[in-house]
C-alpha cells in the first residue's frame, strides 16, 4: 500500500481533485439537474472508457457530451445513428485519385470516428454490421482499411445515447458490444427546481458559454494517475463479492440463481476498480470507499446481467437485483 502511495503522490491527486471540481461546476452551469448523470459521465472518462447514456429524448445527452468535450479541450465529433449507415460512414473509405501524370493511387479518407470525443446518437438505430464496425474502435483503438491499421487518437471515447422508449426500427445492441461500455448511465427527468432554472437560463437572449478547465494532456494526465490510487483489501473483496454473487452459479446467493439468467464477466471487476478510484477521486478523495463501489454499482452492471422471464414477469428489475446484492457484499 505505501509503495502504491508513492507511485501516486498525495499533492498530485488533490490537484486533480481540484480541477475535475472546477470541471464539474462548469458543466453544471449548462446542463441542469443532472449532477448524478454528470458526475458518472465524468468517472467514465476518467477512467478511461466508454459510456452508454439510455433515456428519452430533450434530456440534453447531446449536450451534455458536447459540453464535456469543450471543458477537456476534447476534439469531438458527432454521427446520428440511421438504419442505412454503413460501416465505411464511420471509420471512413478509400478512393481512387489520378494524378496530373495520369498515375492512380488510393487515398484513405478518415471517417467521423478518427477524433477524441465521439457521440454516437441513437446507436441503436444502426444495423449490427455499422454497429460492429465502431465496436472494433472502442475496443482496439484503431481500424482496419483494406489490411492496413489506422489507430486512432488518444484519449479516444465513445460516449453514445439511446432512446428506451421508441423501439421501432432498431437493432438491439449484442451482449459483446454492450460489455465494451464501461457504464450504462440511465438520464432521468429533472426535478421542479432544476427545471424552473433551466427554463429560465435557456429562453433569454444569452446562454452560457463553456469555457476550456482541462487540456486533453490534463486528461491523460489523470487517467494514468487514477490508475495508480490505492485500493485496500478490504474494497477489493467487495468488488469480488457482489461480481461474483452476480452470477447464476452453484456459489452464488439463492436470489441470484432464482432471478438472473446470466451475469457479469471479468470486465466487470475491472470497471468496479476504475470507476470506484475515479468516484473517489471525483469527490475530492485519495483512495476509495466501499460507499464509491456501491455508488458505482448501478452503471457498472445493470447493462452487463440479464433477468430470467420469471422474474421479469414479477416486476424485478435489473436494479433492483443489484441493489440486494450491493446489501449482502460487506
Amino acid at each position: 500500500m505505501q509503495e502504491e502511495l508513492r507511485e501516486a503522490p498525495i499533492h498530485e491527486l488533490e490537484k486533480a481533485a481540484e480541477q475535475l471540481q472546477s470541471a464539474q461546476q462548469a458543466i453544471g452551469k449548462v446542463v441542469f439537474g443532472q449532477q448524478e448523470v454528470i458526475d458518472q459521465t465524468l468517472v467514465t472518462l476518467l477512467a478511461g472508457g466508454h459510456g452508454l447514456l439510455v433515456g428519452v429524448p430533450g434530456l440534453a445527452k447531446t449536450l451534455l457530451v458536447d459540453t464535456i468535450g469543450k471543458v477537456f479541450g476534447l476534439d469531438a465529433k458527432r454521427i446520428q445513428f440511421t438504419p442505412d449507415l454503413m460501416p465505411s460512414d464511420i471509420v471512413g473509405s478509400e478512393v481512387l485519385e489520378e494524378s496530373a501524370s495520369g498515375a492512380r493511387s488510393f487515398r484513405f479518407i478518415k471517417g467521423p470516428v478518427f477524433c477524441q470525443l465521439l457521440l454516437a446518437d441513437e446507436i441503436n438505430r444502426a444495423s449490427p454490421r455499422t454497429q460492429s464496425a465502431l465496436l472494433q474502435a472502442m475496443q482496439e483503438h484503431h481500424v482496419t482499411i483494406a489490411g492496413n491499421r489506422n489507430d486512432l487518437p488518444e484519449p479516444f471515447h465513445v460516449l453514445a445515447t439511446q432512446n428506451p422508449l421508441e423501439q421501432e426500427g432498431t437493432y438491439p445492441l449484442p451482449e459483446a458490444q454492450l460489455d465494451r461500455f464501461l457504464m450504462q448511465i440511465n438520464v432521468d427527468y429533472p426535478d421542479a427546481e432544476a427545471e424552473r432554472k433551466m427554463m429560465l437560463a435557456t429562453t433569454g437572449t444569452s446562454n452560457p458559454e463553456v469555457a476550456e478547465i482541462l487540456t486533453t494532456a490534463d486528461l491523460k494526465d489523470i487517467q494514468s494517475l487514477l490508475r495508480r490510487m490505492p485500493v485496500g483489501e478490504k474494497i477489493v473483496d467487495v468488488i469480488l463479492n457482489i461480481v461474483r454473487q452476480a452470477r447464476p452459479t452453484h456459489e452464488a446467493l439463492e436470489l441470484t440463481q432464482e432471478q438472473i439468467a446470466w451475469g457479469p464477466g471479468p470486465r466487470a471487476s475491472q470497471a468496479f476498480m476504475l470507476c470506484s478510484r475515479a468516484t473517489a477521486l471525483l469527490d475530492g478523495r485519495l483512495a476509495p470507499t466501499i460507499d464509491d463501489v456501491l455508488a458505482v454499482a448501478k452503471p457498472v452492471l445493470r447493462h452487463r446481467m440479464a433477468l430470467k422471464y420469471s422474474a421479469r414477469a414479477e416486476g424485478v428489475t435489473v436494479d433492483d437485483v443489484i441493489e440486494r446484492l450491493s446489501q449482502f457484499a460487506h
